[in-house]
């Protein structure tokens, strides 16, 4: 894992550049409200516990974010950038939290409390809103349909974020205080949670339910959860088309050259400018040689003996979105694999006090800081909640 961090002299280099701003605007623009300029200028000391203490009080994920949270918030108010360009904050922070994290002094918690929380979904939300609940000295237990912490972040690739990284964030937060997963196990109903004795349930669930081209051959055409999840079964594919222009595209992008692909092809309705991708991310896929297929919609795709059609049309800025062009279509022969990375989209919530919603199945499809913060947030709600319960 070497190399997804910063080395020494590049570390150094990147503590140095940092302006030290009185106004804190990097801050400002975290979700989670994290000081970067206060970790950076801790670590030019030298004090590098101090430096990991400042990242985990207001964040538990802070390895993983270090990893993968996109440049939107922080380097994008990074007043250095001004300058000539902004300050490689996040790898500065995974750098930090991967070097002296097991340095730290544990974070102070509440005594037990002697009431209990069920999390259904033990991705980077529901990991949050434990944090902040053992701290507040609840025992809480995560419950996990699948055989590993971390959800949807374990649809990124390793060469991204390797599983470790994941497992790391949630050592933390399992040494601060009294939480336990039990994997492999769905919940469908959270009431039946709270009558096992719960005091409060969050659901932290995700987008469970994948969005529907609602074109002729759907069925010809592989989910990026299933595609993501198991690449390797993929790996015989040489001409790959993908639909959607967001992040989890350029991931299957990226993914399919790593497996073999000799041509892969991104079929992206918006213009390039409009791509939900980070600039790291696109500097990846054009050095990938993968082909941006831009302003153009799948409207049908057909088997063609072991080989699949793509029917595109292209599309143009209209009043609500992008809009059709009339007479457009085309067709694109001779794609092995075709890969649907258009999101998803979340069960109807049930409705009752004592159970919070919290991450992508609350607010859509996030970043991880943003469903860090909402894990948080709704943790902080439950507990004001069952508070004023008990001082009723």
């Amino acid at each position: 894992m070497g190399n997804l961090y910063l080395n020494k002299p590049q570390f150094e280099a990147e503590l140095n550049r940092c302006l030290n701003c009185a106004a804190k605007p990097c801050m400002s623009a975290c979700p989670v409200n994290c000081s970067p300029q206060e970790f950076i200028q801790h670590a030019r000391k030298g004090e590098f516990k101090e430096a990991v203490a400042s990242i985990c009080k207001n964040n538990p994920m802070g390895h993983t974010c270090g990893l993968i949270c996109p440049d939107q918030f922080c380097m994008k108010a990074c007043l250095r950038g001004k300058i000539d360009f902004p300050i490689n904050i996040p790898l500065v922070q995974a750098t930090l939290i991967h070097k002296y994290r097991e340095d730290m002094t544990d974070t102070a918690k509440e005594p037990d409390n002697g009431k209990k929380i069920a999390i259904v979904g033990a991705g980077p939300a529901g990991m949050a809103a434990a944090w902040v609940l053992v701290k507040l000295g609840y025992g809480v237990k995560l419950f996990e349909k699948s055989d590993r912490v971390g959800g949807a972040l374990n649809l990124i690739p390793a060469y991204r974020l390797p599983h470790e990284v994941i497992e790391d964030d949630w050592n933390y937060i399992k040494r601060i205080g009294n939480a336990e997963i039990v994997f492999n196990n769905r919940v469908d109903n959270p009431l039946e949670l709270l009558a096992q004795g719960f005091d409060g349930v969050i659901m932290a669930i995700g987008e469970q339910n994948g969005i529907d081209l609602g074109v002729e051959g759907e069925k010809n055409v592989v989910p990026y959860t299933e595609y993501l999840h198991r690449p390797q079964e993929f790996a015989g594919a040489k001409r790959v088309g993908i639909i959607g222009g967001g992040n989890v595209a350029a991931d299957c992008a990226v993914t399919a050259r790593n497996q073999g692909a000799d041509s892969v092809s991104v079929f992206v309705r918006r213009k390039i400018f409009d791509m939900k991708v980070t600039r790291k991310e696109m500097e990846e896929l054009i050095d990938r040689q993968i082909d941006l297929v831009t302003t153009t919609r799948v409207c049908k795709v057909v088997k063609n003996g072991d080989k699949l059609d793509v029917y595109t049309c292209s599309t143009q800025p209209g009043e609500r979105g992008y809009v059709d062009i009339e007479d457009s279509v085309i067709r694109r022969k001779g794609f092995d694999l075709i890969i649907k990375a258009i999101g998803s989209r979340a069960e109807k919530p049930v409705e009752h006090t004592n159970i919070i919603y919290a991450g992508d199945c609350k607010i859509g499809g996030s970043t991880i800081v943003e469903a860090v913060a909402s894990g948080r947030d709704s943790a902080k709600l439950l507990h004001s909640k069952i508070s004023e319960e008990k001082n009723a």
